[in-house]
């Protein structure tokens, strides 16, 4: 894909106020109304709300089909069976009529403000707007996978954080100069939409009370295979090969020699052994001890308990996916998407 400089003024016109909310979704019957009334109820109504459907075979379809010219605000509904969630989203940014766009996904919850904080920053001259998301969690699990795997406002570097397509806005125009979401990708397609975004527009502007709250996956099998397919996306995409080599010399070298001294009761490689492991779960150790007042004491000692076999559990799916990417990238030789060649390398 060709990527050229977006350096434009935000847009002048009477519909520079109109903003489009765009959505992806497949079998959400059972949030699909909840969505709907979260941006109903914002701040700052939508002036429509477009949404992708991906072949949704639990009535979705048919509930956005009943909801398409009497929603308020505005719904327009698309069907798209077996499309993917970038080709999802590029035909409800192309449907959309106003010049703003603001992402979100099916399943989420917006805080009321949403996209009040989202979009003022485009008002003001920005192109890109970085929201923020956070854990929703129900259960023990669910709180220590969100601690595990999920960055806190404190952990965020404005100057280099990439947004989640669940909360992010952009002018339409920047959408097109950066050549859209690329629809060879399954996973990771927002990661590669930030970094040609961020190549056309310049860096986001960061919203961090634009907050998306959405619920963690609810079993470990079910978070295995979400890191395994991130992974085999970063494969396919080229994507932070310097971390997942980092990963595979901790795992598959540095451990079991440290674990081989160990064995020896050699106190040297007890301690290394145990520091190395102390360090992979500070941090989430440190959310969870800020994010687990609601949770029981039993609840409390169980949420203690999943952190570090989240934690390895997860980079275990990472290390299956990540290879099997990148030999679909070598059979496929999919196009070069890089604007400089060096981005998303470590």
């Amino acid at each position: 894909m060709a990527s050229k400089r977006f350096t434009n003024e935000s847009p002048r016109s009477e519909q520079s106020s109109t903003v489009s909310v765009v959505v992806t979704v497949f079998n959400e019957i059972g949030s699909l109304d909840r969505l709907i009334a979260s941006l109903a109820d914002q701040s700052r109504r939508p002036d429509e709300i477009v949404i992708a459907d991906g072949g949704s075979t639990d009535g979705t379809w048919e509930r956005l089909e009943g909801l398409a010219g009497s929603a308020d605000p505005q719904l327009t509904a698309i069907s798209l069976p077996g499309a993917n969630i970038a080709a999802g989203r590029n035909a409800a940014i192309a449907a959309a009529r106003g010049p703003i766009i603001a992402c979100t996904d099916a399943g989420v919850r917006l805080v009321d403000t949403w996209l009040t904080e989202i979009t003022a920053p485009l008002e003001r001259g920005a192109k890109v707007v970085a929201g923020f998301f956070a854990p929703d969690p129900r259960t023990a699990f669910e709180t220590a996978l969100g601690a595990t795997t999920l960055p806190e406002r404190r952990d965020i570097d404005p100057a280099t954080f990439l947004p989640s397509s669940r909360s992010i806005a952009f002018l339409k125009d920047v959408w097109a100069a950066a050549g859209g979401y690329p629809e060879w990708l399954d996973y990771c397609e927002d990661l590669v939409f930030d970094i040609r975004a961020r190549a056309v527009a310049g860096p986001a502007a960061f919203a961090p009370r634009a907050v998306a709250w959405f619920r963690p996956r609810p079993t470990l099998a079910a978070f295995t295979r979400q890191y395994y397919l991130y992974a085999r996306g970063d494969g396919k995409a080229d994507l932070w090969a310097g971390r997942h080599a980092m990963r595979y010399v901790t795992y598959l070298v540095a451990m079991p020699a440290l674990a081989a001294v160990a064995m020896r009761i050699h106190p040297v490689g007890w301690l290394a052994l145990l520091a190395g492991l102390a360090m992979m779960v500070r941090t989430p150790y440190r959310r969870l001890l800020r994010q687990w007042a609601a949770l029981s004491t039993v609840e409390k000692l169980r949420a203690a308990l999943w952190l570090p076999m989240i934690r390895v559990t997860g980079d275990v799916g990472k290390m299956a996916g990540y290879p099997v990417g990148v030999w679909w990238r070598w059979r496929r030789r999919p196009p070069e998407w890089r604007p400089n060649g060096s981005a998303g390398r470590w």
